[in-house]
């Protein structure tokens, strides 16, 4: 019983810790990682892992080597941020794989893919003919980024000479049954239009507002709770 008692000790104490370390190393460890970063992190669970299980080896050991790999990563995010040369051999280069009509063989065996795959990250992305593209690259997080050709991009305001008003964040007022006072004071309304405009809509409460949204324009969109047992989502399926 102590030993289980000891094990999650540890185990809650190996998880502030990772929290900590991922909290100082910055979000890219969570989204974009470098290859630096991905053995680093895969190393840091490792040990963490390894802090919450052993009963053999003291607390401070593995957490002693935790906090080093995580100073490394603190130190060396820091200087990739201040010499190019460092970034580019520690996260790579973007390799091109496509451009002006010519597929690089050379540049796709570098990147570890084939043709089928190019063709179909192309199509994941809207783009299902590679001549309505000028470049295609490989960055260095592993993912393609893709510039079309003016003549098969979207038309934009800009082309037709058009000037919209600049669409802002919505502001949430209300999330799961429950009114968001500051939300709603920084967009400007009070509980009377909100009230009036939930009416009008249909609603009677807050607790039967699963979401309710405001855009910049006042416009309010409200998502209520599912009140049948209906999904129509299995037809996508």
């Amino acid at each position: 019983m102590q030993e289980i008692i000891y094990i999650i000790v540890l185990s809650f104490g190996s998880i502030i810790t990772l929290f900590i370390l991922t909290k100082l190393m910055g979000y890219r460890q969570m989204s974009e990682m470098s290859m630096f970063d991905y053995i680093n992190g895969i190393t840091i669970g490792s040990i963490a892992a390894e802090m919450a299980t052993s009963l053999e080896q003291s607390f401070w050991q593995p957490f002693t080597a935790m906090v080093v790999y995580g100073i490394c990563g603190i130190l060396l995010s820091h200087a990739t941020s201040k010499s190019i040369m460092l970034r580019r051999l520690i996260t790579g280069k973007p390799i091109a794989l496509y451009s002006h009509g010519q597929i690089f063989e050379k540049n796709l065996r570098k990147a570890r893919l084939d043709l089928s795959e190019l063709l179909t990250l192309a199509r994941l992305s809207g783009y299902f003919d590679l001549s309505a593209l000028e470049v295609i690259m490989m960055e260095p997080s592993g993912k393609l980024s893709f510039l079309p050709k003016s003549s098969s991009r979207p038309v934009t305001p800009g082309d037709l000479a058009l000037a919209p008003e600049q669409t802002l964040l919505s502001a949430v007022l209300i999330m799961d049954g429950k009114l968001l006072p500051h939300n709603l004071k920084h967009s400007g309304k009070d509980e009377i239009w909100l009230t009036r405009r939930i009416h009008n809509q249909g609603f009677h409460d807050y607790k039967d507002i699963l979401l309710a949204l405001c855009d910049n324009q006042g416009k309010l969109t409200i998502y209520g709770y599912q009140k049948t047992d209906r999904q129509d989502a299995d037809i996508l399926i």
